[in-house]
C-alpha cells in the first residue's frame, strides 16, 4: 500500500494541472472549470461564456484570417486583432506612394476602408462531441495509414452531412492524439475591410529586439470590419454590402487592473505538444528548431541586406520577413529553455512514473507496457530522416521561391484558362517577389543546405555544381535565374505568348523536380513506417496519461490545435532571475527611453513622441498611477495562433489583446512552466488612445461600447 501511495503521489505531480495552466475547451467549462474560475472572481456563467443554444461570450472571438485571432467589438461590424495578425492585408495595400506600413492608415469615411481579397472572418456557430461515432469504427487493431484513411473517412462524412443545407463549414478535429473528436461548425464572412492600422513605429515597436521580450511597448493591434449581404449573411465584396451586425460584440474596460485581478482569454491557439516524450523533444529540438534557426537566419540576413536600402522591396518583404522571423526566434528561444530548465530530465521523470504506473496492473502492462520503447525505437531511427526533411523543407523546398514559383506556373498553365484569367493568376504569384534578391538567396539556402546534412541527402544537382562551376553557388545561381523563363513576370509572359515554355528543359523546373525527389527519397518506406509506429505510440501513451489522470482525480486539458479555447489566470509580474523582477505594467514612458531616432525598430514617431511629452493622453490614462500604460501581463496559458486573442476582466469586459509571450518560457509549447510563463497584452486604453490622438480616428472609436 505505502508503495502504491508513493507511485501516485508522483502521478499527481505528473498529470496534475498546475497553477492557471491549460488551454480549455468550452463546452466541458461547467464540468471542470467554473467553480475556480468564479473562486478567483469571475462573475460570468459557464453559459454566458459558451452556448450552442443561446447567445455567449464565444460569439464575440473570431478566427481572424488563417492564423490568428479577433474581438468583435461594436454592432457595425468592427474587429480588433493585432498588428502583426493584420499585416499581410495591410502590407498588401502599401505601395511606396501609399505605404500604410509606414505611415499607418485611417478610413475617415465608412467609403474608404478597404477590401482585402483573401481575408476571412470565422465566427464559431458549435462544438459538438462526435468522439463515440468515430473511435466505434476504430478497433485498438486498426493501426498506421489504414487507421488513418478510416478516421478520415469518417470525418468527412460527418463534415458533409453537417455542411448539407447550411451555408456553414465543418471540421472534425482529433484530440489527445485520437483518442476524442469534436466537431467545430463556422460561419464565415470574407467581405472584410481595413479600417485602421498605426504606423509600423507603433504597431511593431521593438521589432526583432523585442519580439518574445518583456518589458515591451508595443502597439500590436490593427482594426478591420466584417460586411455581409443586406439580408445579413456571408457574401463575397459587392458595393452594396453592409455592415454586418454580430450577435455579440465586447464591452470595452477603461477601469484598468491591478495584480491579482482576473483575467480570461479566448482564443484559437495553433499547437502545443504537452505530451510529447522526452525522444520527441529531442527531435523538436535538434531537428525541426535548429533547422529554422540556421536556415531563416541566413535567408533573413540575405533579405535584410536588400530591405534596408529598397524601400520597394522593404514593402513587399516586410510580411515575408515577420513570419518567418517570428517562428525562428521562436525555435532559439524555445531551445535555449528547454536547456536550461531541464525539461528532458523533467519528461523522463514522467516516463518513469508512467513506467511504473504501468506495473502496478496486469491490464496495464497488457496494454501500455511497449509503449515508451516504441517511442524511443522510432525517434530514434527517424532523427537522421526527420533532420534532412527539415533542413530540405527549410532551405531548397521552400526557402527560395523561383523554382516553386515555377511549379505553380507550370499548374496554372496546364488548366489552359482563356488570357485574361492566366495573366491574372500569374501576376498575383508574382506580386512581392524581386528575382534578384531570391538569386541572393538561393546562394544561401545551397550553403546552408549542404552543411546541414549527410551526403545521401543531397539532390543530384549539388555534383552539377562541384563538376560543371567546381562547387561555386553564385554561378550556378547565375545560370539558374538567367536561363529560366520563370525569373520574372515579364520573362514568362513573353514565354507564354510566344509559345516558347519548355517545362522539360527550365532549369527551374529541373531543380523543383530534383528537391522533391530527394525529398521522396528522404522520406523512405523506413521513415514512414516508423512514423505510423510513433503516431500509434504517441496515441497510446495519451490514452494512458488520460486514465492516469481520472485516477487522480485531477482535469486534464488537450493539446492546442487551432480550435477555440479559453485560458483563466489573473494580472502579474513575475522574477525571471535572481534579484531581477518585473513589474506587471509598461508605460509611454518606456517608449521614449528605447527611442533610437532613426532606427527601424526603436524609432518614435514625432506625433507620438509629443503626445507623451505634452501627456496628451485624455480619457485614457489609468487612474490609480497617473500614467498612460501601453501593456501589461498575465499567467494565462496561450501559443501562436492566440494572437490577437481578446483579455477579458471578470466581468467580461475587454482589457486588451494578448500578442506574445515571454522569453523565459519559450519552452511552453511542450511544458508549461507557472512560475515563469507569462502572457504579454497591449492594453486597450493604449489602443485607444493611439487611435485618438495618433490616428484620428474618432469616428471608430464612437463605435464602441467603452466603461
Amino acid at each position: 500500500m505505502k508503495k502504491l501511495f508513493i507511485v501516485l503521489l508522483t502521478l499527481c505531480t505528473f498529470v496534475g494541472v498546475k497553477a492557471d495552466e491549460g488551454m480549455w475547451m468550452l463546452p466541458l467549462i461547467q464540468k471542470l472549470n467554473i467553480q475556480k474560475m468564479n473562486g478567483m472572481g469571475l462573475t460570468l456563467t459557464a453559459e454566458d461564456i459558451y452556448s450552442d443554444q443561446q447567445v455567449s461570450l464565444k460569439d464575440a472571438v473570431v478566427v481572424f484570417g488563417n492564423g490568428c485571432t479577433g474581438v468583435m467589438v461594436s454592432n457595425q461590424g468592427l474587429v480588433f486583432t493585432n498588428h502583426h495578425c493584420g499585416f499581410d492585408a495591410i502590407q498588401q495595400h502599401s505601395s511606396v506612394d501609399h505605404n500604410y506600413l509606414k505611415d499607418g492608415f485611417t478610413a475617415e469615411k465608412l467609403t474608404d476602408e478597404i477590401p482585402t481579397p483573401g481575408l476571412s472572418v470565422k465566427f464559431l456557430v458549435k462544438i459538438q462531441d462526435v468522439t463515440e461515432r468515430i473511435i466505434s469504427q476504430l478497433p485498438d487493431t486498426l493501426l498506421g495509414h489504414k487507421r488513418t484513411e478510416k478516421q478520415d473517412s469518417l470525418i468527412r462524412v460527418i463534415e458533409k452531412e453537417t455542411e448539407k443545407g447550411t451555408n456553414y463549414s465543418a471540421r472534425v478535429k482529433p484530440f489527445y492524439s485520437g483518442n476524442e473528436y469534436y466537431l467545430f461548425v463556422y460561419e464565415e464572412f470574407t467581405d472584410v475591410r481595413f479600417a485602421y492600422a498605426p504606423p509600423t513605429s507603433i504597431g511593431k515597436f521593438g521589432g526583432d529586439t523585442d519580439n518574445w521580450m518583456w518589458p515591451r511597448h508595443t502597439g500590436d493591434f490593427s482594426v478591420f470590419r466584417v460586411y455581409c449581404s443586406p439580408d445579413g449573411k456571408p457574401a463575397k465584396y459587392s458595393k452594396d454590402n453592409v455592415p454586418y451586425s454580430p450577435k455579440r460584440f465586447a464591452s470595452i474596460s477603461n477601469q484598468g487592473y491591478q495584480p491579482g485581478d482576473y483575467a480570461m482569454i479566448m482564443g484559437n491557439p495553433g499547437t502545443t505538444s504537452r505530451y510529447l516524450s522526452s525522444w520527441g523533444i529531442n527531435n523538436r529540438m535538434n531537428s525541426t528548431n535548429q533547422a529554422r534557426i540556421d536556415v531563416r537566419g541566413a535567408k533573413q540576413d540575405v533579405w535584410h541586406s536588400f530591405m534596408r536600402v529598397d524601400e520597394a522591396i522593404n514593402i513587399a518583404y516586410a510580411s515575408k520577413f515577420a513570419r518567418s522571423s517570428n517562428y525562428w526566434k521562436n525555435s532559439i528561444g524555445m531551445n535555449k529553455a528547454v536547456t536550461k530548465l531541464g525539461i528532458i530530465n523533467e519528461k523522463k521523470a514522467e516516463e518513469k512514473a508512467f513506467a511504473a504506473w504501468v506495473k502496478q496492473s496486469p491490464e496495464r502492462e497488457a496494454k501500455y507496457k511497449n509503449v515508451l520503447r516504441t517511442l524511443e525505437d522510432g525517434y530514434t531511427k527517424n532523427y537522421p530522416y526527420n533532420r534532412a526533411l527539415n533542413y530540405l523543407n527549410e532551405s531548397l523546398l521552400n526557402g527560395v521561391e523561383m523554382p516553386r514559383i515555377a511549379t505553380q506556373v507550370e499548374r496554372i498553365i496546364s488548366k489552359n484558362l482563356g488570357e485574361k484569367e492566366l495573366q491574372t493568376q500569374i501576376e498575383a504569384i508574382y506580386k512581392d517577389y524581386y528575382p534578384t534578391v531570391d538569386q541572393a538567396t538561393l546562394v544561401a539556402m545551397l550553403n546552408v543546405y549542404k552543411k546541414s546534412v549527410d551526403a545521401d541527402a543531397l539532390p543530384e544537382f549539388y555534383n552539377t555544381i562541384q563538376k560543371k562551376y567546381k562547387g561555386d553557388y553564385t554561378k550556378f545561381a547565375e545560370y539558374l535565374f538567367g536561363k529560366s523563363d520563370f525569373t520574372s513576370l515579364d520573362k514568362i509572359t513573353k514565354a507564354i505568348k510566344n509559345k516558347k515554355v519548355d517545362f522539360s528543359k527550365d532549369p527551374a523546373i529541373i531543380f523543383s523536380q530534383e528537391v522533391r525527389k530527394t525529398l521522396e527519397s528522404i522520406r523512405s518506406q523506413e521513415f514512414n513506417k516508423n512514423s505510423e509506429r510513433i503516431k500509434d505510440a504517441e496515441r497510446l501513451y495519451e490514452s494512458g496519461i488520460k486514465a492516469m489522470s481520472a485516477e487522480t482525480g485531477k482535469p486534464m486539458y488537450p493539446d492546442a490545435n487551432s480550435t477555440m479555447r479559453l485560458t483563466f489566470g489573473k494580472v502579474g509580474g513575475y522574477n525571471p532571475a535572481d534579484a531581477v523582477t518585473y513589474k506587471y505594467y509598461t508605460t509611454t514612458k518606456g517608449i521614449l527611453e528605447k527611442e533610437v531616432p532613426g532606427d527601424e525598430e526603436f524609432d518614435v514617431s514625432p506625433k507620438l513622441k509629443t503626445a507623451i511629452l505634452e501627456k496628451n493622453y485624455g480619457a485614457y490614462i489609468d487612474k490609480k498611477t497617473g500614467e498612460m500604460h501601453v501593456a501589461f501581463l498575465s499567467n494565462n496559458d496561450i501559443t501562436g495562433g492566440n494572437s490577437g486573442s481578446p483579455i477579458f476582466n471578470a466581468k467580461g469586459e475587454l482589457l486588451g489583446l494578448a500578442f506574445d509571450g515571454n522569453w523565459e518560457a519559450m519552452s511552453g509549447d511542450i511544458v508549461f512552466e507557472p512560475d515563469l510563463q507569462r502572457t504579454i497584452n497591449v492594453d486597450v486604453r493604449y489602443i485607444l488612445f493611439v487611435m485618438d490622438k495618433i490616428g484620428g480616428a474618432q469616428r471608430l472609436i464612437n463605435e464602441l461600447s467603452i466603461k
